[in-house]
């Protein structure tokens, strides 16, 4: 029993880690890689939403049900896409600060 006890006291010292920027070298590198990355990733869907909505109005005008279907789901996860790229990092500030919050 004595020994549960001391396990869950060391699982509870809190280390007194936080995040902070300008720690490491190449910092700036790295948020500007994952801004490109981020900025092909919307192109790409400003892309698959295109498409997706010429599937679906060529669907829809020679009676293709499936396509039509196909150009409607594309739609939709393009248009989820693109909402996520522009909430990520929201996304990951909400939940950062949510989990700062653990005591």
């Amino acid at each position: 029993m004595l020994h549960l006890l001391s396990t869950v006291q060391y699982l509870a010292y809190d280390p007194g880690i936080t995040p902070s920027g300008g720690g490491l070298p190449g910092l700036a590198v790295l948020k500007n890689v994952v801004n490109s990355i981020n900025l092909f990733a919307i192109v790409a869907v400003v892309g698959a939403l295109a498409v997706s909505l010429g599937v679906w109005a060529w669907g829809h005008h020679t009676g293709g049900h499936q396509a039509e279907a196909n150009g409607k789901k594309g739609a939709v996860v393009a248009a989820g896409a693109a909402l996520g790229l522009g909430a990520a990092n929201g996304i990951v500030a909400f939940f950062s600060a949510l989990g700062s919050q653990v005591h």
